[in-house]
C-alpha cells in the first residue's frame, strides 16, 4: 500500500486555485506543525521521505550518508531512458568534488561581475524589441531569452540550436509525459555528443571547448554539458518570472522597488524565498540506515528535502507568507546548502537583478494583463514556474 500524497496527509484537499504551487505551501505548512519529516507519496517517484522544516532540511542537505547518485535507491534498476549523462547534480564526491572544480571558476562573483556589461546590453536588446505601450508576454519575449542567451553564449551553442534545446530541457525537468520525457532525453543527449564532439574538433575558446580537453569520461563531458545548460537557463527564466508577478500582485512593494531601485537585490533573494523557484532538491538516498531528526530511514530509501517548505518555515523567517523586499532572508534555501549548493548562484541572481531593474526603469507604469484565471503554472516535483506572464506595458 502506498504513502498518502501530500494534500492526503494534510488531513484535506489542498486549496483551489490556479496556481498549484500555493496549494502546496498550505500542505507544506500543515506538515510542517506535525514534525520535520513525513513519509508522502510523489506521482511518478513513489515513496518518499519528505523534509519540512528549515533546520531538518539544511541538516539533511549536509548528511554525507544521504547520496545524489540514484544507484544507491533501493528500487533502482535502469534510469528509464531519461538520463543525459552522468552529471554533478546525480553524483557524490570525490567525482563531484572533481566534476564541479572544473567548472567552478567560471562561475565565481568575479567571473560574472566580468558578464554584467553583457548582460545589460542583452536585457536593453530585448527589451528595446518590445512595444513601449500595449500587452506582451514576458516569459517568451524577455525572462526567457535572456539566460537563454546567457548560458548558450557561455557555452558556445549555435544559435539555430537554442530553441530546440530549451523545448528539450523544459520537458525534462517539468515532464509533461514518460514518452515526450524519454524522447526529449534522447534528442538532447544526441545533439549534446554532436556539438561536444564539433568543438574538440575546432575549438573556439567556449566553455563547452574548454570541457572537452579536461580529461572528462564520454559519459561526463555529456552529463556535464547537459547539466549546464539546462539548470544554467531553467531556474532562472522562473526566477524572473515570479519576482516581476510578485511585484505587480503587490503594489505596495512594488512602490517600495520604485522609489528605491538598490532594493533590487533584495527583491530578487526574497522572491527565491517567497516563490521557491526551485520546490526541492534532487531526491537523495539513504546509503545506510540513519534517522532524520528523530525518523528512521532505512538503507536505500529515498528522500526530499522541500526548500519551499524550508524557505515558510516561522522558526526561520517570520511572517514567512508575507512577500517583503526589505526583509533579509538570511539563511533561505533557494539555491540549496552544501556541497550541492548551486553552482550558478552568482550567475543567476546578476541576471535576475539586471532583468528586473532594466525592465522597471523602461516600464514605469508596468502591470499584470491577466487575472489569476488567466495564468498558467507549471509544477513538477522540483520547479514552479510561469508558462506566461501577459503584462501592460504602459
Amino acid at each position: 500500500m502506498r504513502a498518502p500524497t501530500l494534500e492526503e496527509l494534510a488531513g484535506e484537499p489542498a486549496p483551489g486555485g490556479h496556481d498549484p504551487a500555493a496549494a502546496h505551501h498550505a500542505a507544506l505548512a500543515a506538515l510542517r506543525s506535525r514534525g520535520p519529516v513525513h513519509r508522502v507519496h510523489v506521482p511518478g517517484s513513489g515513496d518518499v521521505w519528505l523534509v519540512v522544516t528549515h533546520e531538518a532540511v539544511r541538516a539533511a542537505l549536509t548528511d554525507p550518508r544521504l547520496r545524489n547518485d540514484i544507484r544507491h535507491s533501493a528500487g533502482w534498476e535502469t534510469d528509464g531512458g531519461h538520463a543525459v549523462g552522468r552529471n554533478m547534480l546525480q553524483s557524490d564526491p570525490p567525482r563531484h568534488t572533481r566534476l564541479r572544480r572544473l567548472v567552478a571558476g567560471h562561475f565565481t562573483p568575479g567571473r560574472i561581475a566580468g558578464l554584467l556589461p553583457g548582460i545589460e546590453a542583452m536585457a536593453r536588446e530585448l527589451l528595446a524589441a518590445l512595444p513601449r505601450t500595449g500587452t506582451a508576454d514576458l516569459v517568451s519575449r524577455y525572462a526567457l531569452p535572456l539566460p537563454v542567451t546567457v548560458i548558450c553564449d557561455l557555452l558556445g551553442v549555435p544559435d539555430g540550436d537554442r530553441a530546440a534545446f530549451h523545448t528539450w530541457s523544459n520537458e525534462l525537468v517539468m515532464p509533461t509525459g514518460e514518452e515526450t520525457a524519454a524522447a526529449s532525453a534522447a534528442a538532447l543527449a544526441g545533439c549534446l555528443t554532436e556539438l561536444t564532439a564539433a568543438k574538440a574538433r575546432t575549438p573556439d575558446g567556449s566553455l563547452l571547448a574548454d570541457l572537452t580537453t579536461a580529461g572528462l569520461e564520454p559519459g561526463e563531458l555529456l552529463g556535464m554539458a547537459f547539466l549546464l545548460l539546462v539548470a544554467g537557463h531553467e531556474t532562472t527564466v522562473n526566477l524572473i518570472s515570479a519576482t516581476v508577478h510578485s511585484l505587480l500582485t503587490h503594489p505596495g512593494q512594488l512602490a517600495l522597488l520604485r522609489a528605491g531601485p538598490a532594493l533590487a537585490g533584495g527583491a530578487i533573494e526574497e522572491s527565491l524565498r517567497f516563490n521557491s523557484p526551485v520546490h526541492a532538491g534532487a531526491f537523495r538516498f539513504a546509503a545506510a540506515p540513519l534517522e532524520l531528526a528523530g525518523t528512521p530511514v532505512a538503507a536505500g530509501d529515498a528522500v526530499l528535502v522541500s526548500l519551499a517548505a524550508a524557505s515558510r518555515d516561522p522558526l526561520a523567517f517570520p511572517g514567512p507568507d508575507r512577500f517583503d523586499i526589505t526583509r533579509r532572508p538570511r539563511g533561505h534555501l533557494g539555491f540549496g546548502h552544501g556541497v550541492h549548493h548551486c553552482l550558478g548562484a552568482p550567475l543567476a541572481r546578476a541576471e535576475a537583478t539586471v532583468a528586473l531593474r532594466l525592465l522597471l526603469a523602461r516600464h514605469p507604469a508596468l502591470a499584470l494583463a491577466a487575472g489569476p484565471a488567466g495564468l498558467t503554472w507549471r509544477t513538477s516535483t522540483l520547479l514552479r514556474g510561469l508558462t506566461a506572464l501577459p503584462v501592460r506595458l504602459g
